[in-house]
This record gives structure tokens, C-alpha cells and sequence, in this order.
């Protein structure tokens, strides 16, 4: 095989997978990427008194905030604290 053949062998080798990892990309990347930033940007608005539900489905209001944690009341007298990782959303007022 010429020089030439080899190199139009190896980019039609090469297409293929550039196409998959761009298809992946659009696919599952760029979308958990934006779904992480919502998440994040709506980790630094909680305020106090904003009702949340956590990733275990606990249901309660924010009474205090501290760096990486919130102090959560889910009945009356009941306050337990949980990483603000574990928040995974906010309610609908």
C-alpha cells in the first residue's frame, strides 16, 4: 500500500469514533453537565424557612445554613442536620 492509502485508511478509521464520541457528548455529557450547574445554582439560593426534600425523600423546612451543611425541621421539635449535598430539591411555594 502507497503512503497515501494508509493515511485515507487511518481516518476512516478515526471518523467513526470521533462521531460516536461526539453523538456521547450531546448525548449524556452536556446534559448531566447543565442538570449539575442547576443543581449547584440552586444549592447557593436556599434561604431559611425554604421547604426542600433531600435525596432520601425526607421532607422539611431549612431553619439554619452553614457552609456544607443545613439545620432541617421536619416536625415540630425535630431539627436534624444534613449535607447540602443531600438536597435534591426545593419545594413549589
Amino acid at each position: 500500500m502507497s503512503e497515501t492509502n494508509q493515511t485515507a485508511v487511518m481516518i476512516a478509521n478515526i471518523v467513526p469514533l470521533i462521531f460516536v464520541f461526539a453523538v456521547f457528548y450531546f448525548l449524556v455529557i452536556r446534559p448531566q453537565q447543565k442538570t449539575r450547574k442547576e443543581h449547584e445554582g440552586m444549592l447557593k439560593g436556599l434561604d431559611k424557612n425554604d421547604e426542600i426534600v433531600t435525596s432520601s425523600g425526607i421532607h422539611g423546612t431549612i431553619v439554619g445554613i452553614k457552609d456544607d451543611t443545613v439545620l432541617l425541621r421536619i416536625a415540630d421539635n425535630v431539627k436534624i442536620e444534613i449535607q447540602k449535598s443531600a438536597i435534591a430539591s426545593r419545594k413549589k411555594n
